[in-house]
């Protein structure tokens, strides 16, 4: 097995093989890492290749000459790898190491996407990891909910969720699907700017998401008399997991709770189209000192739609 490092001419393979894999997510795609302007990351992403054929990817970028970290620009990254054995992913990590040595690496800093998010669950890479010297580095608590076409939504989430959604139905709001992001992303910002920051991707970057992967973004608009009040752009990250990526909502409207009707819409729409879980993304403190500090409120609220919490890993190797 050989490490070469990715050039366009395998751009092509590189996604089929993402796309075929156990655990890859968009975010491990060549096309998604096409949205970002030209310049602004200078990625270092390898292929393992055994017989020119992909037995691995690993997406990301050498910071300062010596660490090479996954995800750059991206929410997930790490190794991507097939339906397996534990010693081919044994392999994979030696062949890993043993490049990062010849190529004068010093780190590696890898964060995968979690284990719901692989089609055939198992611990073969964590554990491979770890027994060839990578050591746990942060861990952020996350919530998803696991779907079942067998169980009635409203009836899965807490009593006060129950009534607040009946209630908005009754109410006349309405949900749509459809690509008004003019209108969605004015209040995004105005609710991110209520916590002195800015969301991850500007109105262009969504832009370009959605032209370059249009099957993988969806966006779910809350009205009430054909007035915006809330919405929830959805990332499709693999056959497994939908994402909810960004939930916003009018302030002035509050009472109608549009993210609580929201959050029914999408999970119902996710059940139906096949997925297996809903990722309600991660429920840290960001104004405590600790990066791992858990938001006690959030997490609260995202049990209160029978989410259950995971956990997104970084594994770290000093060589």
């Amino acid at each position: 097995m050989e490490i070469i490092e990715y050039s366009e001419e395998w751009k092509e393979k590189w996604d089929e093989f993402v796309i075929n894999s156990s655990n890859g997510t968009m975010f491990h795609m060549q096309k998604f890492f096409d949205y970002h302007i030209p310049g602004k990351f200078k990625f270092n992403h390898l292929i393992f290749l055994e017989k020119n054929k992909i037995k691995a990817v690993l997406p990301g970028s050498i910071i300062n000459g010596t660490l090479f970290e996954s995800p750059i620009g991206a929410s997930y990254g790490s190794i991507v790898i097939g339906d397996i054995t534990f010693k081919e992913t044994m392999e994979i990590v030696s062949t890993l190491i043993e490049y990062a040595k010849k190529s004068g690496l010093k780190e590696l800093m890898l964060t995968a996407a979690p284990m719901i998010y692989e089609t055939y669950p198992n611990h073969n890479l964590d554990f491979a990891m770890l027994w060839q010297g990578f050591n746990f580095d942060l861990h952020y608590i996350s919530s998803a909910i696991k779907l079942d076409k067998n169980l009635d939504i409203i009836e899965r989430f807490r009593p006060t969720i129950r009534r607040n959604i009946r209630k908005s139905i009754k109410e006349g709001i309405t949900v749509e699907i459809n690509e008004r992001y003019d209108e969605f992303y004015p209040i995004l910002i105005e609710n991110k700017s209520r916590h002195n920051v800015k969301p991850t991707h500007s109105y262009d970057d969504l832009m370009k998401l959605k032209k370059l992967m249009p099957d993988r973004l969806k966006l779910f608009m809350v009205y009430l008399d054909d007035k915006p009040i809330g919405g929830s752009l959805m990332f499709y990250a693999n056959k497994n997991v939908a994402i909810c990526f960004y939930n916003m909502l009018l302030y002035d409207y509050a009472q109608y709770k549009p993210i609580q009707r929201v959050m029914y819409e999408v999970v119902k729409d996710a059940t139906e189209n096949g997925y297996n879980y809903v990722d309600i993304g991660v429920s840290q403190d960001t104004s405590a000192e600790n990066p791992m500090t858990p938001s006690m409120n959030l997490i609260d609220f995202k049990e209160k739609f029978d989410a259950k919490s995971i956990m997104r890993n970084t594994l770290h190797l000093k060589l």
